[in-house]
């Protein structure tokens, strides 16, 4: 029986259609397109049963816990594919300590993630949802509105997605410093980066801060009570890293005493939002449903970036956008 070299699962959310581009991996791999843990685990077997190499799994679903749900088998992967910027949904701690390989889609979403952001911060500055609001009223009030020149952002975590955001906002004449894991003493996208323990005195300089941090056990809830309280009052938040980075009662609390005078939230600790969520009703929060990344044409050029992996994969080129799983697994940002 003709064994195929190599075969391919990708994981989609319910519902969703296939997503474009796959056709791309025929020369090198047959795919199998699965939605729920049956279909998961079956897949599994005949990929099993047609390659003498480990399957591979690309995962579309960033949400999904299916991958958890696999346990040890996961680790029994040659690689898995993130198509998101985050891999928490695929880092579990059996795939952590194996031999897996896990990579994401670094570099699809920068761009566009990074415009969002300075769209919100003109938003805010600029009164812009005051002006809509009046214009639907018919309603002439002249009003000052403020500048980005000078004023102090912080980017907490200062990858590819933070350094875009640094790129963009500096090019405003903001200040842009950002948080790492690392220091780093000579950035050339940051006026300066600094180690996660000075977190809390960088936010009590801040005008805008940015969370672009992925979701680790040491992230989760990385701003609390504890954080919004040694902000500056008015202080604006943005998070477009995940949802759980944030205590939301925390940050409910903090934004009606005024700690933190608006927020632009694309993620959710829920998501999505309840409809009942107080945010909503908020005229200083703005909220996003999960696409400040998702510009016209994402979905394409996730499968583009994956094929292209793939061939890589198959020739034994180096990947690219390999994560440091021992990192994310349990750091700061």
């Amino acid at each position: 029986m003709h064994r195929t070299p190599l075969q391919v699962v990708v994981l989609v959310p319910p519902g969703d259609p296939d997503p474009p581009g796959l056709d791309a991996l025929a020369p090198v791999a047959d795919h199998q397109v699965v939605r729920t843990a049956d279909e998961l685990d079956a897949a599994l077997d005949r990929a099993a049963g047609a390659s003498d190499r480990p399957p591979v799994l690309a995962v579309y679903d960033f949400r999904t816990d299916l991958v958890a749900g696999l346990g040890a088998r996961a680790a029994e992967l040659e690689w898995i594919h993130a198509a998101s910027a985050g891999v928490d949904a695929v880092l579990t701690p059996e795939v952590v300590v194996s031999d897996t390989v896990v990579t994401n889609a670094q570099g699809v979403f920068d761009q566009g993630i990074a415009e969002w952001v300075l769209a919100v911060l003109l938003l805010f500055t600029k009164d812009l949802h005051t002006t809509l609001a009046l214009q639907r009223d018919r309603t002439w009030r002249h009003r000052e509105n403020e500048r980005l020149a000078g004023r102090r952002l912080l980017v907490v975590g200062a990858g590819s997605i933070g350094r875009e955001i640094a790129r963009l906002c500096g090019a405003t004449g903001m200040t842009v410093r950002g948080v790492a894991r690392t220091a780093r003493a000579d950035d050339p996208d940051f006026d300066a980066v600094v180690p996660t323990d000075r977190l809390h005195d960088e936010l009590a300089e801040a005008d805008d801060v940015v969370i672009a941090t992925p979701l680790t056990a040491a992230t989760h809830h990385l701003f609390d009570a504890d954080a919004f309280a040694a902000m500056r009052p008015g202080t604006r938040v943005v998070n477009i890293g995940r949802g759980p980075v944030i205590d939301e009662v925390a940050l409910l609390e903090a934004l009606v005493s005024g700690r933190v005078g608006a927020a632009a939230l694309d993620v959710f600790e829920t998501e999505p939002l309840p409809s009942d969520h107080p945010f909503w009703g908020m005229e200083q929060v703005v909220v996003s449903p999960h696409m400040s990344g998702d510009t016209v044409g994402w979905v394409t050029a996730l499968g583009l970036q994956f094929a292209d992996n793939l061939a890589r994969f198959t020739e034994g080129t180096p990947l690219d956008h390999v994560v440091d799983k021992h990192s994310l697994a349990g750091e700061r940002p």
